[in-house]
């Protein structure tokens, strides 16, 4: 059962990203010193219920880049969240009284294990990681964020899919009280993504629940979003309440809306533009306005990882 704690911290209450990084760094070093925590499992998954807290038992993945992140506040309140306005600026507003906890999430299909969730529940069996991700959106801009969340290839495991799933499909929240962007008609709601399963279960994605150390916030996606670092922005869906395993390929919102220029796959291609500019630069959030772009990797520079999954695909083709 979920229990309902007091009022939501402040923002005035949150520990500063200075003062995290310090710690975060005491704690490495301990754990080294220790006899290194970093190779023992974390323990399960237990996320506050309550707005910005800290997150503890995160481990550390090997999957990190060294790249210096972007600043909590570049990665807070510049977002893509339609559910919460069109604007990069709008979700940091229009989502600050937004309500994710309680939460369900409903898992059905194609799999041994499905019903409906509680979220404690959903989360118990997974370990917390923190994993350092190049993030790359279609509008040909970057971040480096430092996410924490649980091993999407994990959770698949978890949920037994059959022989029959071949997809894995997504649904954000669909709640017109609480979320102002649905009631206008830019995207058919709800918001819809997927992956095929061997994306799923490739070792990258993530189902992510913090960013720096603490509980993600509501723009970002609260209570929990996908994140897939080879892909475009677009395959970031947040705050999921569904997780469907499917034999057919399932919809996705934005191949819905303009299927010339989105298509399911999603991948970063620097060789193939968007028919409205090109891809094969990209501007890091947070950089001078003066800086040079810098250019665009294939697969953001995780191919070496993935790039085994499109070996008989026309990446052209299948955008």
């Amino acid at each position: 059962m979920l229990i309902r704690k007091p009022a939501d911290i402040r923002p005035s209450e949150i520990t500063s990203e200075a003062n995290y990084l310090n710690r975060r760094d005491f704690i490495r070093a301990g754990a080294i010193a220790g006899g290194s925590l970093l190779a023992s499992p974390a323990i399960s998954a237990v996320i506050p219920d309550s707005r910005f807290a800290e997150l503890t038992g995160v481990g550390k993945s090997r999957y990190s880049t060294d790249e210096t992140p972007n600043s909590f506040e570049d990665i807070s309140s510049y977002n893509n969240f339609y559910e919460f306005g069109l604007g990069k600026g709008d979700p940091i507003v229009q989502a600050e009284d937004f309500r994710p906890r309680p939460w369900t999430i409903e898992v059905s299909g194609h799999a041994e294990k499905t019903g409906i969730f509680d979220f404690e529940d959903f989360m118990k069996p997974f370990d917390l990681e923190e994993r350092i991700y190049r993030m790359r959106c279609v509008e040909a801009w970057s971040m480096v964020i430092p996410w924490v969340g649980i091993s999407l290839a994990e959770v698949i495991k978890h949920f037994q899919p059959t022989s029959s799933a071949q997809y894995v499909a997504f649904e954000t929240l669909n709640d017109r009280e609480q979320m102002p962007g649905v009631r206008g008609r830019s995207l058919d709601w709800p918001y819809r993504e997927g992956l095929t399963i061997a994306e799923a279960t490739n070792p990258l994605p993530i189902l992510a629940v913090g960013i720096y150390g603490n509980v993600i916030p509501n723009q970002n996606g609260a209570p929990i979003r996908l994140v897939v670092p080879w892909k475009y922005g677009f395959k970031g869906i947040k705050s999921i309440v569904k997780i469907h395993f499917s034999s057919t390929r399932p919809k996705n919102s934005w191949n819905m809306a303009i299927p010339n220029e989105y298509g399911f796959y999603a991948n970063v291609n620097p060789t193939v533009n968007h028919p409205r500019w090109s891809q094969a630069r990209e501007r890091r959030i947070g950089a001078n306005i003066f800086a040079s772009k810098q250019e665009t990797l294939m697969f953001n520079g995780y191919g070496e990882h993935v790039a085994h999954l499109y070996k008989d695909l026309d990446l052209r083709r299948n955008f």
